[in-house]
């Protein structure tokens, strides 16, 4: 069991920084968005591959899993597949930074499911200093948000995809208690591959036919974004609840508008800056409210 509070905040914050590439890469990529999610968690199965045979804990759980993790491993795959393909075809039509802004949202999700399907219980300081960090991640955004069809419907679809994403980590909460992370990693990224594969095809797109960068930005979103991003949180929530991640992953616009900066030439803005400042602080809250409330074995 991980015990130590340091190594989990110090994963988090990995996780939130390989996470932020996600938009940056998605946008170097010069491929349709079915492809690009195709291949994001394509590559991310075969390099989970060798981890997985060589071990044999690993290999001895994805043999014997039972009917229901079967059933809900198939069910991650959708879901995440949905999100992927929701979310960068929301790319398609407005910023990098508002999209970005809007998935994130997970918490208002979350902490209705986490509620009602976990009964977990969350302090009003800790909600306080979630809605704190949430106008943060507004205001990060909202110069960016723009008045056209395009772009609300870029927006609607980010927020669908934020649905999607939180069932997916609901899934994992419930199956990560008895799954080592390897196993049902590889087992939710090959079933979301499959669906996203037969996707592209219907979409009759090409799979080959991309430059050199494109083929490098699907690496980055293979290795950085789900492999030291997503599968992070999938290896957290043996330890933490989705509404923990998902409100962590708030952080998320903080590392896209940065690396938007140097990678897309993308301008910082004094109003963005200021909404960095509250998000951490909402954040740093949240944190401190939450592990008080552990302490008294609230939750």
């Amino acid at each position: 069991m991980m015990q130590s509070k340091f190594i989990q905040y110090f994963c988090l914050l990995l996780g939130i920084f390989a996470l932020s590439t996600s938009a940056i890469f998605v946008k170097l990529a010069h491929a349709p968005s079915s492809v690009t999610a195709f291949y994001r968690l394509f590559f991310a199965v075969l390099i989970l591959l060798p981890t997985l045979i060589l071990r044999k804990e690993n290999m001895k759980s994805l043999l014997f899993l039972s009917k229901e993790q079967w059933l809900l491993g198939l069910l991650s795959g959708l879901f995440l597949s949905i999100h992927y393909v929701l979310w960068f075809k929301s790319l398609n039509y407005t910023s990098v930074a508002s999209s970005t802004v809007i998935v994130t949202l997970q918490p208002l999700f979350s902490f209705i499911g986490g509620y009602f399907l976990f009964h977990e219980r969350m302090s009003k300081g800790a909600l306080a200093s979630c809605m704190v960090s949430l106008l943060g991640c507004l205001i990060i955004g909202w110069g960016d948000f723009q008045i056209s069809y395009q772009a609300l419907l870029g927006d609607i679809l980010a927020f669908i995809a934020a649905g999607f994403i939180t069932i997916y980590f609901f899934i994992g909460q419930h199956m990560r208690k008895k799954l080592p992370v390897v196993p049902y990693s590889f087992l939710g990224y090959t079933v979301s591959t499959i669906f996203l594969g037969i996707y592209a095809l219907n979409q009759q797109v090409s799979f080959t036919d991309y430059p050199l960068n494109t083929w490098g930005s699907f690496l980055g979103l293979a290795f950085i974004s789900t492999i030291l991003g997503q599968m992070v949180f999938n290896w957290l929530l043996k330890w933490l609840s989705s509404s923990v991640i998902s409100m962590s992953i708030l952080g998320e616009p903080i590392g896209t508008c940065t690396l938007a900066y140097f990678i897309l030439g993308e301008m910082v803005s004094l109003q963005q800056c200021i909404g960095i400042f509250i998000t951490l602080i909402g954040l740093g809250l949240f944190f401190f409210y939450h592990n008080k409330l552990q302490q008294q074995n609230i939750i």
